[in-house]
């Protein structure tokens, strides 16, 4: 019999755990074989705080995926996201011995591994490395240099670092679980994956993935990632919030938000009451639906801002830049009643809901084409991209594993930086493999 190959995504959040078994059909399209999903107990705001319930969350989710499915998980593409992750833009240059030769792809390697040798922050590591445009002897806006002439050749990067113990952590979780890691990719570029078009990133769009720990922001403009953040609020200070303002369990408020909620107070007439059953022997208790959204209304409305804000700090407001597609809205915590309306209210900008259908076959089961979903099948996109990179044609399941832990983690960069027609495919892969080797040593070496 022949082993179909098959790719895993592993969306590590603050509320849940998904593990996502899909493979790629003959059009082109997503199939999703399995999903797993397991609450996620050791997380806080995107950051592992507990590696034991972190690792039986894991476990779990991934044993509901391979019984749904009835195949084996070997390996899997992560996500990353927390408080820790930030970007900066950086320019770096080369200067080429023989400008008679034409710019190849060991050139362009040469640049990407300059850049990370940037010095960072104590504690600090860089996850992405991602090229803007480049300049080839001053001759600005060249999306592809490879086969011209120049001695010069410079570019501007977005780079995308993040906390080495946060890392490894994670690495260490997916280990333990008994996982090989087959990648890591930031969270917000893996959602942008999942549900943007292309005509989108070409226009230029802002991502905002509102999950539970963390608000997750990447822009695309000229079908290039121009700027990637990571707020430190989600869906679960809405909850608190209500939890507190309403003297409820947890439990009711996160209940209430998703019944009732709304995040615009003018929607619910004052009469609009919903009881809700006091702890043992209590009197229950009775809220209104105003007040409910009203608390809402004031959290959500601060998480927009402080999203609206990063918008800005990319420069939403100059005219070359300036954001056509407006903003698209997925994650969780985008189900929200009304936060349409919120966010257009809030930034001026047309806004939509993101779906992860862009990818999905005709026949998918609609709860994974929910925006709870967007990063776990964004996180198998990259995967599914990442084995055709490392083993082009599909063999037998050792030969599979094999040719995975050759080329571990060079997928993470190249899918997301362009489109794929103007980022040559094989590009940085020598130091994304040390890169992977040194995280594989350590963990190996922690045991």
């Amino acid at each position: 019999m022949e082993v179909t190959r098959y790719a895993v995504g592993l969306d590590i959040g603050t509320t849940k755990i998904v593990a996502m078994i899909g493979r790629e059909n003959d059009y082109g399209k997503l199939e999703i074989l399995g999903v797993g999903k397991s609450k996620s107990l050791g997380v806080h705001r995107g950051v592992v705080n507990n590696i034991t319930q972190t690792i039986q969350s894991i476990q779990q989710a991934v044993q509901e995926a391979e019984s749904v499915s009835g195949l084996k998980i070997e390996d899997c593409v992560v996500g990353i996201a927390g408080q820790h992750i930030r970007s900066l833009q950086h320019s770096d240059y080369i200067t080429r011995s023989d400008s008679e030769e034409v710019i190849n792809e060991e050139d362009l390697d040469k640049l990407c591994n300059q850049v990370y040798k940037l010095v960072m922050l104590p504690g600090e590591e860089i996850i992405h490395v991602l090229p803007q445009e480049y300049k080839v002897d001053g001759q600005a806006e060249i999306k592809e240099p490879i086969g011209m002439y120049g001695g010069r050749l410079e570019a501007n990067f977005h780079v995308v670092v993040g906390q080495v113990s946060s890392i490894r952590n994670i690495g260490r979780c997916v280990k333990s679980s008994g996982l090989d890691l087959a990648g890591i990719t930031l969270e917000p570029l893996a959602a942008a994956n999942a549900v943007l078009s292309q005509e989108e990133k070409e226009a230029g769009v802002a991502l905002i993935d509102i999950g539970g720990g963390t608000t997750d922001l990447a822009i695309f403009k000229d079908g290039i990632i121009r700027h990637t953040a990571v707020i430190p609020f989600g869906g679960n200070v809405v909850t608190e919030d209500i939890k507190e303002g309403c003297s409820i369990i947890e439990k009711q408020a996160e209940l209430l938000k998703v019944k009732f909620g709304s995040a615009w107070p003018g929607e619910n007439k004052d009469n609009e009451i919903v009881s809700i059953p006091g702890l043992r022997g209590r009197e229950p208790k009775e809220i209104t639906l105003k007040n409910l959204s009203k608390i809402i209304h004031a959290r959500v409305v601060e998480i927009i801002e402080q999203v609206y804000m990063e918008i800005k700090n990319y420069g939403h407001e100059e005219q070359k830049k300036k954001l056509i597609a407006g903003i698209v809205l997925t994650g969780g915590g985008s189900q929200l009643n009304h936060l349409k309306q919120l966010v257009e209210y809030i930034t001026g900008m047309d806004t939509r809901i993101g779906y992860p259908n862009e990818h999905l076959a005709g026949d998918s089961d609609t709860e994974v084409a929910s925006p709870v979903y967007a990063t776990a099948v964004g996180l198998v996109i990259n995967a599914i991209e990442q084995q055709k990179k490392n083993n082009p044609s599909p063999s037998i399941k050792t030969e599979k594993k094999e040719a995975k832990k050759e080329t571990q983690q060079e997928q993470t960069e190249d899918n997301e930086s362009t489109p794929q027609t103007t980022e040559p495919p094989r590009e940085r892969k020598s130091f994304l493999e040390k890169w992977s080797e040194k995280l594989k040593d350590f963990l190996d070496n922690a045991e």
